[in-house]
């Protein structure tokens, strides 16, 4: 037992450092021209317009203009929104002129585009996306089966059968029913279910078996980011309509800080960085030199959660708000392990063994950062489901204090929140958010774990080494 707990140290140590470097620099491998990403890396991170620039795309109904009524417009900017955060692109800017019935959106380019194709940007926003499962294999709206609003949930995933790409849907108690009693009937016959985004069939398979769980799924020749834009479209609702975009309206947005700065802010983290580790180590001596590896380990598990580090995730875009809630995460987690080795060092000059001191100082100190910790929680969760999309998750989570919020949105004048900064402060919500949970995980749990491993160790049980006297 003594000398499983002895290799708990390096351990934890060794799975920060491979964490920290996949975080950074990624794993990848390549065979000739081709390539095979593994885990993503700092370098695949979507910066937000603030920082990268994007595009602009002004968004018309391709509908009898007179037949349209701001509910329709309402409804279609609801959608709009929830397909840009669906697909992980939280710093957008999206407006509504229901006088012109025209929705200007603008958007971040991703961290590979190169070409600045703005046309390709935009297209998949504007579908109407309404999806149907029609009996036999020609569009025939007397045979329709299901609709999109069948459907509770889509998600990419895939295919247990022959390993390709494919979307996953959860049938509603409604669309269970029905899609069971199809299939129970066109199984015996071998008949098939043609599937249909906006009357384009994606695929027609042949019904083998009665499906009765309320699982079903999309198959075709599929790559992962189709299936992410699929499903994506599927869970954000059908547009009331289709949108057209005038391609002589698009235009590129400049940012508004910079490659250069961004290095300038990169280069000024890592010396910040440095000069913490520094003072750590010189104020707590072993407890500090912990406690910095831990606060790696925080910040490569909020770098990995914005790359979307395992490969065929998308990457959540990073705005300026976002790196401001990236600092004040770390700046908590530098204040966590503070109050843990002061309280340490304490109970050596109380005359406490250096066992007993590191079980106390952990113990009398867990509540003061679990307090401090939570309420930041709740604020971040609060921020998502303010500044978030309407059918996000923290928006059904908080629905009592939404509906709440937008009440008193409606009773007070001059109160609505400009769109236009929705999706930065989104940005620093998650970040934020992310980073208090990796505090939790890093200068809490694992902090202890290497601190009360670094103790098996007889050179490493002098009291100096934790703060007591020589």
């Amino acid at each position: 037992m003594k000398k499983a707990k002895k290799r708990t140290l390096i351990i934890v140590v060794l799975l920060i450092a491979l964490f920290s470097y996949a975080s950074f620099f990624g794993f990848s491998s390549y065979y000739g021209a081709k390539g095979t990403i593994y885990t993503k890396s700092a370098n695949d991170i979507r910066w937000g317009i603030d920082i990268q620039g994007g595009v602009e795309a002004v968004f018309t109904p391709d509908y009898d203009i007179s037949l349209v009524t701001d509910e329709m417009m309402n409804s279609a900017e609801s959608v709009i929104t929830t397909r840009l955060v669906g697909a992980n692109i939280t710093d957008y800017e999206v407006y509504t002129d229901s006088e012109e019935k025209q929705i200007i959106v603008r958007f971040p380019w991703q961290s590979d585009e190169e070409d600045y194709d703005p046309t390709k940007a935009v297209e998949e926003l504007g579908t109407s996306a309404v999806l149907t499962f029609i009996e036999g294999s020609e569009y025939d709206e007397s045979k329709i089966i299901l609709k999109g609003d069948d459907v509770e949930a889509a998600v990419p995933q895939v295919n247990q059968e022959d390993g390709s790409y494919c979307v996953g849907l959860t049938l509603s108690s409604a669309g269970k029913s029905k899609f069971a009693s199809a299939t129970e009937r066109l199984a015996s016959s071998k008949g098939t279910i043609s599937i249909w985004m906006d009357k384009n069939m994606i695929s027609a398979p042949t019904v083998q078996n009665a499906i009765t769980d309320g699982q079903a799924i999309i198959t075709g020749n599929f790559t992962y980011e189709e299936v992410s834009t699929l499903a994506n479209q599927i869970s954000s609702g059908a547009l009331p309509f289709a949108l057209t975009v005038d391609n002589a309206s698009l235009r590129v947005v400049s940012p508004t800080l910079g490659a250069d700065s961004l290095n300038s802010m990169l280069i000024a983290g890592v010396i910040a960085f440095a000069a913490i580790c520094l003072m750590l180590i010189v104020l707590y001596r072993l407890p500090g030199l912990i406690s910095c590896i831990a606060l790696l380990g925080q910040v490569a598990g909020i770098i990995a959660c914005t790359s979307g580090f395992v490969s065929g995730f998308d990457s959540f875009t990073l705005t300026i708000p976002g790196i401001t809630g990236i600092i004040l995460s770390i700046g908590m987690g530098v204040d966590a392990n503070v109050i843990t080795n002061e309280r340490i060092k304490e109970e050596l000059r109380r005359g406490k063994t250096v066992d007993g001191a590191i079980t106390t100082g952990f113990g009398s100190s867990f509540w003061a950062i679990f307090d401090g910790n939570i309420t930041t929680i709740i604020v971040a969760a609060i921020l998502m489901g303010v500044f978030g999309p309407t059918g996000g998750i923290w928006s059904k989570i908080l629905w009592p204090f939404m509906t709440l919020y937008n009440y008193t949105i409606g009773l007070i004048p001059g109160l609505a929140i400009a769109n236009n900064i929705t999706g930065s402060i989104y940005s620093f919500g998650f970040t934020l958010l992310i980073g208090i949970i990796f505090n939790f995980v890093m200068g809490v749990w694992a902090s202890r774990a290497m601190l009360k491993s670094a103790t098996r160790y007889k050179f490493l049980r002098k009291s100096w080494l934790y703060g007591g006297a020589k």
